[in-house]
């Protein structure tokens, strides 16, 4: 399995489909894929990438929806799969490209993003509620929705009919028998459609190499209850704040062992609220308390449900861990449960997290020394089924890493699709699809988008900088010069930051007369041009700072003429 190298597609054909992942497809985030036909175009998803410690200073990294900023207006619809944020995070952004897209998605998924068009400012949005077994024409496209189980309710799979053939996109899903909500992925359906003939099928890749079947949602019960029963202090919950069935289950143990909740991080109140409102959470009478009545109860009487199970730093429980929440001070014999998984790249902030309420004489439970947490994606005894049932023609694995991605491809081998029927693709890459023939005819550039606060538009030599400047150190360089005398005025003035090697005010006194030499003797040679002089100041102090203190800092040399 070979992903193809870089390479133009040619010009798409009538009636033939043509399918680019535009985020999802090398990473468990961002996740968009784009279908194409005669013209028009649609969209399934639209999610962010939460940054790693390579990206300093950015909030969230977007698909490569920009590929089509001068193709707006032939998008005739987005289909939404489920409301997690890795799927539904980045539909403000583009909607602020263009509003009146059509955005597909259940009640609850359109719920969720309503909140995130209040907090965008974005009004009039065109949303559609559509629910399991719904068919929809949308210019191009046939759309019919089926429902599958996930770790968040009301996900669906989407089956698009074309004249370039029948694609099945699961979106995120699992197939587990016993679930909270009753809503099984309906396996029925998936049968129905390959019995008509499912020319490409696009699943979900990220437990692709875990063997067997993902452990039932209700197998966590007992854990939890464990928790309930052994604490004696105060209990903080930290789960993602779309897990409606995690919450779900707190809420009920709270209501059991005679504890009040009370939510805690601005995501999971509006969520919780959004879940209650639309009926899919039940929230017992009288059990959930506000953050300011925290002090009527004993710290034995409530139950904290917080974002933050990520590690994120601006997070409830990361603020709690250093001791910098407002209104949360744990101590010792509190118990912390994470009731979550590890996204890949968030290890170390998590375990900064753990090791900072450990530090605090907090019992921490995690998914490394309880069952406290269980995936929401398909494990590879489920895929394989789904493709037994299925029997596509050709195979497309989508959501996940590069390894993910080559798991779920042999998974398909092994149940006899042919080798050159699994499109091994990255983002960028172009299947065009027409026939039951799926081809794999070209790749494009897919680059992430970084949001960075309000404003986009970070580049990748931005973030070079600040890596530089975080790990290697600042250093400025200032001196005057007067280019008529071809003399060294005052200066060269050094500044640095970054640097923990001694005293700095005498670390650079040795360099300061090498850059007033090199400075002089550039002046009398006839060096007139400022920017040349600032180049002089640059390699001089550069192979001074490599050779003494093997660093390669940033360096701005500033030179003033008089």
């Amino acid at each position: 399995m070979d992903f193809p190298e870089v390479m133009n597609p040619p010009k798409l054909a009538r009636d033939v489909l043509r399918v680019i992942p535009l985020g999802g497809l090398g990473d468990v985030g961002r996740n968009m894929a784009m279908f194409e036909i005669n013209g028009k175009i649609l969209l399934v998803d639209c999610g962010v990438l939460f940054p790693e410690d390579a990206h300093p200073g950015v909030d969230l990294i977007l698909p490569a929806f920009d590929l089509l900023s001068d193709r707006l207006d032939d998008i005739v619809g987005l289909v939404l799969t489920h409301g997690h944020e890795d799927h539904i995070g980045a539909v403000p952004y583009l909607l602020k490209q263009r509003q009146d897209i059509p955005v597909f998605g259940s009640q609850l998924t359109l719920g969720l993003l309503a909140e995130k068009f209040r907090e965008h400012r974005i009004r009039n949005a065109d949303l559609r509620t559509v629910a399991a077994g719904d068919r929809v024409a949308v210019d191009e496209f046939e759309l019919e929705f089926v429902a599958v189980n996930h770790s968040i309710p009301d996900a669906l799979a989407v089956a698009l009919r074309t004249k370039g053939g029948l694609v099945l996109h699961t979106g995120d899903f699992k197939m587990d028998q016993l679930p909270l909500d009753r809503r099984i992925t309906d396996l029925r359906a998936f049968a129905r459609l390959g019995e008509e003939g499912v020319d490409l099928f696009m699943t979900d890749s990220t437990n692709a190499e875990v063997p067997g079947f993902t452990t039932p949602e209700k197998d966590i019960q007992p854990a939890i209850e464990r928790v309930f029963a052994n604490s004696e202090k105060r209990i903080v919950v930290a789960c993602f704040a779309s897990h409606v069935h995690r919450v779900q289950q707190v809420l009920n143990a709270a209501a059991r062992h005679g504890r009040k909740v009370c939510y805690v991080g601005r995501s999971m109140v509006k969520n919780m609220g959004v879940a209650e409102k639309l009926g899919y959470l039940e929230v017992p009478d009288n059990i959930i308390v506000s953050l300011k009545e925290l002090d009527r109860y004993r710290p034995d009487q409530v139950v904290l449900l917080s974002t933050g199970s990520q590690g994120e730093p601006l997070s409830a429980l990361s603020r709690m861990a250093n001791k910098e929440h407002p209104a949360i001070e744990l101590t010792e014999g509190d118990t912390v449960l994470l009731a979550s998984s590890l996204i890949p790249g968030n290890e170390n902030s998590v375990y900064r997290v753990i090791n900072g309420l450990s530090r605090l004489g907090v019992d921490v439970v995690h998914k490394g020394n309880a069952l406290v947490h269980v995936s929401g994606h398909a494990s590879a005894g489920e895929l394989l089924y789904c493709y037994n049932i299925v029997q596509p023609t050709n195979v497309m694995p989508v959501h996940g890493e590069i390894r993910h991605l080559i798991a779920n491809g042999k998974l398909a081998e092994a149940t006899g699709v042919p080798a050159d029927h699994v499109m091994l693709v990255e983002d960028g890459g172009v299947v065009d699809l027409s026939g039951s023939k799926a081809e794999v005819v070209g790749r494009i550039d897919a680059p992430y988008i970084f949001v960075d606060g309000t404003m986009r538009g970070v580049t990748e030599s931005q973030l070079s900088d600040r890596l530089i400047l975080g790990e290697e150190g600042f250093i400025s360089v200032i001196a005057v010069v007067n280019l008529h005398s071809k003399k060294l005025v005052s200066g060269p003035e050094i500044q640095a930051r970054g640097f923990l090697e001694g005293d700095q005010d005498k670390m650079f006194d040795g360099i300061r007369a090498e850059i007033a030499k090199a400075l002089t003797d550039a002046l009398e040679e006839g060096v007139s041009d400022t920017y040349r002089l600032q180049q002089v100041i640059r390699r001089r102090i550069g192979r001074w700072v490599s050779g003494k203190l093997r660093r390669r800092p940033m360096i701005v040399p500033v030179v003033v003429s008089t």
